[in-house]
């Protein structure tokens, strides 16, 4: 009964989050197995360019570091916000979303070839929080009972937190840099004088991804309704 109750919950998380969180923790459990190691996963050019280890330009974004504090926190926000954006502002557009996964990826990955960091799926996370907040401005955010604000401002709130923690914060920056960058090109600057849309999703994308019918039983999430999600009524952000 509690497997038919779980198989029925996880079919109902939207595809592309269903499968990017699964292979998240799949990773981990095999890391922490040792039927890999994570000296197989990181980014490096040298072994991806010179010896064709191409699976590590996918495999470090699958790694987040041993079952622990940062583990859990990282992966709460990244099913959080890759869903509410999914489920939100790409509801039925299932083809641009995962356009934005590969423009995302590679802007990182061509960045993360003159920085120092070996796995980049926390900036990633960071980067669906980014869009998330900018497409959400009026939504009310309340971190740990500590902080209210409005949601533009988290992706900043975070970045203090893990400076806070001891942590660098280049994976925030890198995170906010590129979230910023889709957000000024799908959102900005087609709206600019003069401007236009420079992201396309590639029409075998939508061939593979986009159904032709959206769901007339569709119930809108919270942050889609007039007044927004009520983060400021006793809801808290990570706890």
């Amino acid at each position: 009964m509690a497997y038919q109750t779980f198989r029925q919950e996880y079919l109902q998380v939207p595809p592309v989050t269903r499968a990017y969180t699964t292979a998240c923790v799949l990773t981990t459990a095999a890391v922490q197995l040792e039927l890999i190691t994570p000296f197989q996963l990181y980014f490096n050019p040298e072994l991806i360019f010179k010896h064709f280890q191409i699976w590590r330009l996918i495999t470090n974004y699958l790694f987040f570091g041993p079952v622990g504090f940062n583990f859990l926190f990282n992966m709460i926000f990244l099913y959080r916000y890759c869903r509410m954006l999914e489920e939100g502002s790409f509801r039925g557009r299932t083809a641009d979303f995962v356009f934005m996964f590969l423009f995302g990826g590679l802007l990182m990955t061509l960045f993360g070839l003159f920085v120092n960091l070996v796995f980049l799926g926390q900036a990633f996370t960071i980067m669906l929080v980014y869009v998330w907040s900018r497409r959400n401005p009026y939504v009310r955010m309340n971190f740990f009972g500590l902080l209210i604000f409005q949601a533009p401002f988290l992706p900043w709130v975070l970045m203090g937190f893990s400076l806070l923690l001891g942590n660098s914060i280049i994976v925030d920056l890198l995170g906010i840099a590129v979230g910023h960058t889709y957000f000024f090109l799908e959102d900005v600057f087609p709206n600019q004088p003069g401007g236009g849309r420079l992201l396309r999703t590639p029409s075998v994308l939508k061939a593979i991804f986009d159904t032709p019918e959206d769901d007339p039983n569709y119930n809108p999430l919270p942050e889609e309704r007039p007044g927004g999600f009520a983060w400021g009524e006793g809801q808290r952000l990570g706890g």
